[in-house]
Order: structure tokens, then sequence, then C-alpha cells
């Protein structure tokens, strides 16, 4: 997974995919997120769930330990190592989903420059991707350490083309039992290691290089060319 997203919807649309009927706090606001170009560093939309309440909360993207500052916080952690490396031990259980409308790829084909694909879900709805993660505290306070990080496993089908790496979606359900505290750390590690959807639920296409730009944005980043 090569490091930018797109989150355009809005907040409301992201829970109505998860299908929780509880009550949730949300400190997004009610308009739609309106970014096309997501990088590593800024602010990701998440779920996760805190003193048994769904919150949706912005965190940053990237995360390391306190004994690492001398690498750059990583955006990604690798499910067959996540549940029993050292790195990310302090905040494996701390569990969270990053809706997604679509992620983006770069192929070479050959050319001067790398293509940039386009992945989304075939059916329309968003893309519940698993992640872990230091969250805000009581009351919303922000902490220095606060980031998260999205587990990604190996491509497979037609998708290991396009990318060797891609993040870890859910199925609403599954994304729900992830997000719960309750849900044991075993069985949590078989959901990410097993249980995501499978390359055949994505669909994937080209678009132009504007994408390659962070300070881009617009709908025009995720039409087809």
């Amino acid at each position: 997974m090569c490091g930018r997203l797109s989150q355009y919807r809005g907040i409301h649309d992201f829970v109505d995919a998860l299908s929780l009927p509880d009550a949730w706090v949300n400190t997004l606001g009610d308009e739609p997120l309106a970014r096309y170009n997501v990088a590593p560093s800024t602010q990701l939309a998440l779920f996760h769930v805190q003193d048994d309440t769904l919150q949706a909360l912005a965190v940053r993207w990237g995360w390391r330990p306190h004994w690492a500052r001398d690498r750059a916080p990583p955006i990604n952690a690798r499910v067959e190592k996540v549940a029993h490396g050292a790195f990310f031990r302090a905040i494996w259980p701390r569990r969270a989903v990053v809706p997604v409308d679509n992620w983006f790829e770069w192929v070479d084909e050959g050319g001067s420059k790398k293509q940039p694909y386009l992945i989304r879900r075939k059916d329309g709805a968003p893309s519940l991707c698993a992640a872990i993660g230091q969250f805000p505290g009581p009351h919303g306070a922000v902490r220095e350490d606060d980031g998260c990080v999205i587990i990604t496993a190996d491509s497979a089908g037609g998708m290991v083309d396009i990318h060797d790496r891609r993040p870890v979606v859910l199925a609403p359900e599954l994304a729900r039992e992830w997000l719960d505290p309750r849900t044991p750390t075993e069985r949590a590690e078989q959901l990410v290691l097993w249980q995501g959807e499978p390359a055949p639920v994505f669909e994937w296409y080209r678009v132009g290089r504007e994408v390659g730009q962070v300070r881009n944005q617009g709908r025009q980043l995720i039409e087809p060319l």
C-alpha cells in the first residue's frame, strides 16, 4: 500500500456502512469530509470504541513507539507480524477502523513515470480498513504520541499486478467484531489474518498523475482516464 487514499463522504455515510444502531460520538462534523488525496502524517477519520461508545475521531496517519525516534513513523503494519512483534506491541490491543472511499497505488508500466491506479469496492460501499493506534484520551485530549497505522496483507488475484500489499478490508459484521473491546486478541488476529475481503470484491482503474501531488484535491483525482 503506497500511502494515499480518499475519504470524501460524510462520516454519517461511513457509520451507515458499519450498520451500528447504537448511539455514537461524532467529533468530525456532519459535512462531507471532501478529502480526495489523504497523505501520511495528516489526519485520518476513523472509528474507535472507548467507554463502550463508538467514537468518530481525526487521528494522525502514522505511529511509532517512543524508543524508535530514529525512524519515520510507519503508516502501515504487516498483518503477519503486527500481533507479535515488539514495534506495535503497545497499540495492538487498541483497535480502530479507517473507512475509505478508495486508495491509490502506483504501477511501473514502462513509462518515464509510474501510473497511478485507484482501487475501490465494486459495490460502491466504503472499504472498512482494520487499523490500530494510540488515540486521544478522555474528552478528546490530544497527545503527542497519538497516531494510527493501517494493517496490510499480501495481495492476491489480479490485485497483485497493481501492488503486492493491500489494506485488510473487513465486511461490516467483522469490522464491528474487530472494534469491540470484548473481542479477544487471539480472535482479532484471526480476523485480520484470514477474513479480509478477497480481491474479487474490488475494482481498479488508471487515474491522472495529479494525485501524486499532495496539495491537489478534488473529484477530478478519482475520475478514470
